[in-house]
């Protein structure tokens, strides 16, 4: 691990160091937890837009395919 610096407003520290979760694993631990958190969810926002470009905001695959879905059956079991 890299040891970094950060700059807290005080007020804002010293609500952190209020947390129970913070005074039983460490400011460290919980701020690693957080900073991952806020990563995966920058992650799962990109795939998202990514999703939303690559398909449109419609799940069809195309008006060639609208009617069909009732033509198949399935097997008697």
């Amino acid at each position: 691990m890299k040891r970094v610096q950060i700059l807290v407003d005080e007020e804002l520290l010293a609500g952190l160091d209020e947390d129970e979760e913070v005074r039983r694993s460490g400011r460290s631990k919980v701020l690693r937890t957080l900073v991952a958190s806020y990563l995966e969810s920058r992650r799962d926002a990109r795939l998202d837009a990514q999703y939303k470009q690559g398909y449109g905001n419609s799940l069809r695959v195309n008006e060639e395919a609208d009617g069909w879905e009732h033509e198949g059956s399935w097997p008697e079991m």
